[in-house]
C-alpha cells in the first residue's frame, strides 16, 4: 500500500446474539485446510457505488480483506450536503469448507481524516448474519483540528465469539458509515474523512476464528 494518505485504523465488532443452530460448533481448530470462498452478494450504498469494492481471502484462511476504491465523506468546499455521510453496506456469502464454521473475530478499518477546528467525523461498524434479530455496533469518534492517519482498535475474547451455525447458509452482513460534522469550524472550512487511499488500493481486513461443527 502506497500513498500519503493511507493510514492504519483498527475497530472489531462481533454479533452479540447467536442464530438458532441445528448444530452447535466445538473445539478451538486450526484454519481448514480448504480454502474459503467468498463472494460479494450485493453492495449498496454511496461510499461503495458499482464496482468499488472488492473481497479477498488470505491464503491461510484467517482473514478476508474488502477494498475500496470510492469511499469518502466530507463537508465544505462547495461539497452538498448529502456528501457529509457515506456508508456501505455488504452482503457475503461465505463458502465454508464442510465441517467449520467460523466467527469473525476482529476487523481492521484503514482511512484518514482531515478535520478543521471545531469539526468532528465518526466512523461506524455494524455487523449481522442474515436473519439475526440484533445488530451490533461500534462507533469510533474524531475531533478537529485533525490532520493523520486515524486508528481504533476493538477485540473480543473468545468466550464472547459469536459463531455462524453449523450446517445452515446464513448471509454475513457488514455496514459501515463514514460522517462528518462541520461543528464550530469556520464557514469556509473543508472537512473529510476517506476509506481509500491516493491510489485507491486501502483495505479492510476481517480476521476470522474457526471451529468444527459435529458430526450430524
Amino acid at each position: 500500500m502506497t500513498g500519503g494518505l493511507l493510514v492504519t485504523g483498527a475497530i472489531a465488532a462481533l454479533l452479540t446474539t447467536a442464530l438458532p443452530a441445528q448444530h452447535s460448533p466445538s473445539s478451538i481448530v486450526d484454519p481448514p485446510p480448504d480454502r474459503i470462498v467468498i463472494d460479494i452478494a450485493t453492495v449498496n450504498g454511496s461510499g461503495c457505488p458499482r464496482d468499488t469494492a472488492a473481497v479477498a481471502v488470505s491464503q491461510d484462511n484467517t482473514a478476508f480483506t474488502v477494498t475500496y476504491s470510492q469511499y469518502l465523506a466530507q463537508v465544505g468546499g462547495g461539497a452538498p450536503p448529502t456528501a457529509a455521510r457515506k456508508n456501505c453496506q455488504l452482503n457475503l456469502i461465505v463458502h465454508v469448507p464442510h465441517g467449520f464454521t467460523y466467527a469473525i473475530a476482529s476487523a481492521d478499518y484503514r482511512g484518514y481524516a482531515s478535520l478543521a477546528p471545531g469539526a468532528s467525523s465518526t466512523e461506524k461498524a455494524s455487523y449481522y448474519f442474515q436473519g439475526s434479530p440484533q445488530t451490533a455496533s461500534r462507533t469510533h469518534d474524531f475531533g478537529g483540528p485533525y490532520e493523520d492517519n486515524w486508528q481504533a482498535t476493538d477485540e473480543t475474547d473468545w468466550a464472547q465469539l459469536v459463531w455462524a451455525p453449523c450446517g445452515v447458509q446464513r448471509n454475513f452482513n457488514i455496514n459501515t458509515e463514514l460522517r462528518v460534522n462541520k461543528g464550530t469550524s469556520a464557514p469556509g472550512a473543508t472537512s473529510y474523512m476517506t476509506m481509500d487511499s491516493t491510489d485507491g488500493a486501502i483495505s479492510t481486513v476481517y480476521h476470522l476464528a474457526w471451529k468444527e461443527c459435529p458430526e450430524s
